[in-house]
């Protein structure tokens, strides 16, 4: 019997150990549900990025994964499966890329969202740069968003 219960969700940055279910995720949303040619979605920068997992229950539920990209903090390969969409999944997992870019010295975090993702982005106070582009097929505006430092607490 369904108590309705939900699992309460996990995100972690993974290891390249773990990374296949990832990169499985990925292939689900972007190749079979978008269309993304696979030479494209497996582009050989998985071993120079840093990956985020979300989790319920065990299972794997989203993904994304960070690349410095000439010296700035870049977010990709953003990814939910579709049973978990519109659930908080794909916003926990761009906070905590946030705060892992925030504590390692970065200022902003940018990336290249599809136009059907705008609205989730601008939810997240990311603003555009530029104007639209095609990439894999795909519109895509450039967004950034400004980190703001973490105050650290006054003792007293």
């Amino acid at each position: 019997m369904n108590s309705g219960a939900v699992a309460p969700l996990q995100i972690e940055m993974i290891g390249l150990d773990q990374l296949a279910a990832c990169q499985s995720l990925r292939r689900s949303v972007f190749v079979l549900e978008q269309g993304v040619p696979e030479e494209l979605e497996v582009d050989g920068r998985d071993g120079q990025c840093t990956h985020f997992a979300a989790r319920s229950a065990g299972e794997l539920i989203g993904t994304a994964r960070m690349r410095i990209v000439d010296g700035a903090a870049k977010a990709e390969r953003v990814a939910v499966a579709r049973s978990h969409r519109g659930q908080g999944v794909g916003a926990a997992l761009m906070h905590a890329l946030e705060d892992h870019a925030r504590a390692a010295g970065f200022v902003e975090v940018w990336l290249a969202s599809q136009v059907s993702a705008l609205r989730f982005y601008r939810l997240l106070g990311y603003r555009a740069r530029g104007g639209p582009f095609l990439e894999a097929g795909i519109e895509h505006v450039s967004m950034y968003k400004p980190l703001e430092k973490v105050k650290a607490l006054e003792s007293g």
